[in-house]
C-alpha cells in the first residue's frame, strides 16, 4: 500500500524548501530514517529522512524544484509495489479475468446477477514526516543542477562553482574528508585549464570593418551583468530591510585601551595552549552589562517588551557566502573557555556550511568582529527581535593620553548599536561605559 510523505515543517517558519539532491532513485528501496533527500531552506541545506520502509514509487519534484511545506514529497511503496506506469491499467482491462478458489471449497454456480464491484480500500492519511540528521549550509542556484556523477562527493556550491567555471568534477581529485572536493580543488582545476588553454588570436579586422570602427563614436567596453542572487543572500537582504525599516538605529561609538585584555589573551593561550578568539572574551565582558541592563537582552512584542533570562549571543561570520549569526547558547554560564571553544566551532562550521537552523538563529544580543577583515569604526544594523549589536574592530597602536601623559597604546574600536524606542542615549551611555571598564580590566569580568 502506497503511502505519501510530506514536506515537514522543519522549523523558523518554513513555507517552501528547493530540492538539492536526491539521494534514493525512484525504484530503490529504502529504509525506515535513511535520507531520501536533501533541501535547501533560506540558510541551510538539510538532509530529510524516510519515515517509511519500501519502495520509493514517485519523487515529488526534480532537483531545482521549489515545493511548499505539505506538498508531496515523494511516494513510497511497500514491499514490492511499484509506481504504476503509462498503460498499465489498459493492459490490465484486457487481460482476462482469473479467480482463484481454494481446493477445498465447493465450486459454485454462476449466479443470474451481476458481481458487485470490489471496494477500494482506504487509503492511510498521508503524514508530515519529522527532521532528523545534519545540515549543511550553502548558496543554492535558481537553475536546476546539472547532473553530476553521484560517485563524485562535492557540495551543492561546488558543483555550481564547477558548472561556472567550465571544470569538469569527474576529473578533478578532491583534498576534502573522504575525498570530497573542495571550493579550492575546482578553483585550482579551472586555472591550470585557463593555463594549458591560452586565448586565440583575433583575425585581422577587414578594411570595411577597419573603416567602420573609426567612424563609429566609442562606447562602453562592456555590457551590464544580470545575476540572480542566491538564497542566501536574498534571505539575508530581506531581514536587513526588516530590521532597518522597524527599529529606529542609535549607535554609539568609543574606543578601549585594549592593553590588559590583549596580555589576558595570550595569558590564557599560553596555559591552555590554544588560540583565544577575542570574540570569547568580548563575550565575556558584555554579560555583566546584560544583567545590568536587560533593556540590551530584550525583544519588542507588540507593545510588551520581553526581557529574556538566557543570554543567547549571536556572533557574525564572514563566510564565502554572506555573513551570518551562529548563536551561543546561554554564554552567561560558560567560561572564556568554553566560550572560545564555541566561537571557534561555529565559525568553522558557518564556513563550510555544517550549521543546523537551530544554530543559526534565536539570538537576544549579538557580536560582531569587524576587526578580523581589518574594520574599525561602524554602523551595524541591529537583528530583528533583538534590540542591540556590539561591533568590535581592530586594535591598532595608537597615542593616548594618560594623565597628562601621551601613551602608546593598543587601541579597540567599538561600535553599539540599539533600538531607539527600547533605549534612550543615557542608559546607551550607561551600558557602553560598563563594557569598557570590563574590557580594560579583565579582572572584573573574568572573576565573575
Amino acid at each position: 500500500m502506497a503511502r505519501e510523505f510530506r514536506l515537514p515543517d522543519i522549523g523558523e517558519g518554513l513555507t517552501e524548501a528547493e530540492i538539492v539532491r536526491w539521494l534514493v532513485a525512484e525504484g530503490e528501496h529504502v529504509d525506515a530514517d535513511q535520507p531520501v533527500v536533501e533541501v535547501e531552506t533560506d540558510k541551510a541545506v538539510v538532509e530529510i529522512p524516510s519515515p517509511y520502509a519500501g519502495t520509493v514509487m514517485s519523487h515529488g519534484g526534480a532537483e531545482g524544484d521549489v515545493i511548499q511545506v505539505g506538498q508531496v514529497l515523494l511516494t513510497i511503496g511497500q514491499g514490492d509495489e511499484t509506481a504504476k506506469r503509462p498503460g498499465d491499467e489498459q493492459e490490465a482491462s484486457t487481460r482476462p479475468e482469473i479467480t482463484l478458489e481454494p481446493e477445498t471449497m465447493p465450486k459454485a454456480e454462476p449466479q443470474a446477477e451481476p458481481r458487485a464491484e470490489p471496494q477500494a480500500e482506504p487509503q492511510p492519511e498521508p503524514i508530515v514526516g519529522t527532521l532528523g540528521g545534519e545540515s549543511e549550509l550553502l548558496i543554492q542556484p535558481e537553475e536546476t543542477t546539472s547532473a553530476v556523477p553521484a560517485a563524485v562527493k562535492a557540495l551543492p556550491i561546488v558543483r555550481k562553482l564547477a558548472r561556472d567555471r567550465g571544470v569538469d568534477l569527474a576529473t578533478v581529485e578532491g583534498s576534502g574528508p573522504g575525498g570530497r572536493v573542495t571550493r579550492e580543488d575546482v578553483e585550482a582545476a579551472a586555472a591550470s585549464e585557463e593555463t594549458e588553454a591560452p586565448a586565440p588570436e583575433p583575425a585581422p579586422p577587414s578594411a570595411g570593418e577597419t573603416a567602420s570602427a573609426a567612424a563609429a563614436p566609442a562606447g562602453p567596453a562592456g555590457h551590464d551583468e544580470r545575476r540572480p542572487m542566491s538564497r542566501l543572500r536574498r534571505t539575508i537582504a530581506a531581514n536587513m530591510a526588516k530590521s532597518w525599516s522597524e527599529i529606529p538605529h542609535v549607535t554609539t561609538f568609543d574606543d578601549v585601551d585594549a592593553t590588559r585584555l590583549l596580555e589576558v589573551r595570550r595569558a590564557l593561550g599560553d596555559r591552555h595552549g590554544v588560540k583565544i578568539p577575542i570574540e570569547a572574551l568580548v563575550i565575556r565582558a558584555v554579560v555583566p552589562a546584560l544583567d545590568a541592563f536587560p533593556e540590551f537582552n530584550a525583544t519588542v512584542d507588540g507593545d510588551d517588551l520581553v526581557l529574556h533570562e538566557a543570554r543567547d549571543i549571536g556572533i557574525a561570520v564572514d563566510t564565502p557566502d554572506g555573513l551570518l549569526v551562529a548563536v551561543i547558547r546561554d554564554a552567561g554560564r560558560k567560561s572564556v573557555l568554553d566560550l572560545a571553544r564555541e566561537v571557534r566551532s561555529l565559525g568553522e562550521g558557518a564556513r563550510e556550511r555544517r550549521l543546523g537552523p537551530d544554530q543559526l538563529s534565536g539570538q537576544t544580543f549579538t557580536v560582531s568582529n569587524i576587526g578580523a577583515v581589518g574594520g574599525g569604526h561602524g554602523t551595524p544594523i541591529v537583528p530583528a527581535s533583538t534590540t542591540a549589536i556590539l561591533s568590535v574592530g581592530m586594535a591598532r597602536m595608537r597615542p593616548i593620553v594618560y594623565d597628562d601623559d601621551l601613551a602608546i597604546a593598543a587601541v579597540m574600536p567599538l561600535s553599539l548599536s540599539y533600538d531607539h524606542r527600547v533605549v534612550d542615549g543615557a542608559q546607551g551611555r550607561r551600558f557602553m561605559a560598563m563594557v569598557l571598564e570590563n574590557l580594560e580590566e579583565p579582572a572584573l569580568f573574568l572573576a565573575s
